[in-house]
């Protein structure tokens, strides 16, 4: 496994049977939660989303609310609500809301967030969508809430890139944060590798093997038009998006050994920034754009090394464990998230920058890909379960855990978008 590592190695690609819709399903215990009641939106019965589900689940996947007990309640944004019978449930805020048919067939969905404990009104707003974007809706809100009551920014309304094989075609999807909503992005019968989303939200760069080898595309998700970035003699895959969203970062074998490149997302001549004869792929930037992490065998085993965004000498960064791969860095340039072997087992490990303390936060054996939450707070992973490949999202402490799961598949290889722009 370990797709871009061993792309280096072997140009081949494990099968993936495909699923569209996923269930949630939250494990764990949070130490400190904000304890939230979300009341049924009035209205949302017969609508075909069921708003307060879709925020009570995104609320509970995000590790830092704990769901009070609804039962019988019967709320809208509309007047004000005896705050006292809340408080008596323990909880410190509440979400009311209302979802209305109008008569040209979208949806008006409205909310109102009161914080219990003080008898305030937080805020309250509304969105009139069509039927379609009931769900990004509902995202929104819980985005809404999320940012009022943590200060942090939500991402319950950006998306992930994933891959999938089903029988003998390869697909490429987008889909909420909460992995619902999925939208083929491109379908192939040769496989599709390595997705990852420009700093801007706008594009996906990845590889296909439509060439019966692998080469860059850089793809519009709104268009769905692409372009051909990279098809050098030779390998051509990992591709890694600088800052400016300008410039990819990618591994070419063209020159002999596997080694990292710059070349413009329009494509071009590449630049050369690694000179070493070892495998040197799997690069990513550092958030301000000063450095490039990358995983190299040049000690021996893979680990992961740092350098200049515009080549130079590397240092090398782990040094827990004799191999290590697939680096993510968090967008506050804080936090290392890395794949390493134990004892056979791969785990997911969270690395300090400020201490270099690195410590696994999953007990699952087969994890790889790993992918930063754009607020920095989630990472989503692909491991294996019951020996089916699933989709997790996990807070940093690893103590909340969700499963993005559905019926008789596996998928791969997520890339969580940034904040769209």
């Amino acid at each position: 496994m370990m797709k871009r590592y061993f792309l280096t190695l072997m140009t081949a690609l494990v099968c993936l049977p495909v699923w569209a819709q996923f269930r949630v399903e939250v494990s764990g215990v949070g130490l400190t939660q904000l304890p939230i009641a979300v009341a049924p939106f009035r209205g949302e019965d017969a609508a075909p989303q069921k708003i307060a589900q879709i925020v009570q689940a995104d609320l509970e996947r995000s590790g830092q609310f704990r769901l009070v007990d609804v039962a019988g309640a019967s709320l809208d944004e509309s007047a004000r609500p005896d705050l006292s019978v809340w408080r008596q449930k323990n909880a410190d805020s509440l979400l009311t809301g209302s979802v209305t048919r109008l008569a040209d067939g979208r949806y008006d969905v409205r909310f109102r967030l009161w914080d219990v404990v003080r008898g305030q009104d937080i805020g309250r707003d509304g969105y009139v969508v069509v039927q379609g974007d009931l769900r990004l809706a509902a995202h929104r809100i819980s985005d809404f809430v999320y940012e009022k009551l943590t200060g942090d920014k939500g991402v319950f309304s950006t998306r992930i890139a994933y891959v999938t094989k089903s029988s003998q075609r390869f697909d490429l999807w987008v889909a909420d944060a909460d992995g619902e909503n999925a939208q083929s992005a491109l379908s192939s019968p040769e496989p599709i590798i390595s997705p990852a989303w420009s700093p801007n939200g706008s594009q996906l760069a990845y590889v296909s093997f439509e060439s019966r080898k692998p080469v860059v595309y850089v793809h519009t998700v709104a268009t769905g038009k692409r372009r051909l970035v990279a098809n050098f003699r030779g390998s051509n895959s990992a591709p890694a998006w600088a800052p400016d969203s300008r410039t990819l970062t990618l591994t070419l074998s063209r020159d002999g050994g596997s080694q990292l490149y710059s070349i413009d997302v329009n494509g071009g001549e590449p630049r050369r920034l690694t000179q070493s004869s070892s495998i040197d792929t799997e690069p990513v930037h550092a958030p301000d754009g000063s450095s490039i992490y990358f995983v190299s065998d040049r000690g021996g085993s893979p680990q992961i090394y740092r350098m200049p965004a515009s080549g130079g000498a590397a240092e090398r960064v782990s040094f827990t464990g004799t191999y290590n791969i697939s680096p993510a860095i968090s967008p506050d340039g804080r936090w290392l998230a890395y794949i390493s072997r134990i004892n056979g087992a791969f785990k997911l490990h969270l690395m300090s920058f400020a201490t270099g303390q690195a410590t696994a936060i999953t007990d699952t054996t087969a994890d790889e890909s790993p992918s930063f939450s754009p607020n920095g707070r989630l990472i989503v992973y692909a491991t294996k379960q019951q020996d089916k490949e699933a989709l997790m999202t996990s807070t940093l402490d690893g103590k909340i855990k969700a499963r993005l799961a559905g019926k008789g598949g596996d998928i791969r290889e997520p890339d969580w978008s940034p904040f769209q722009k």
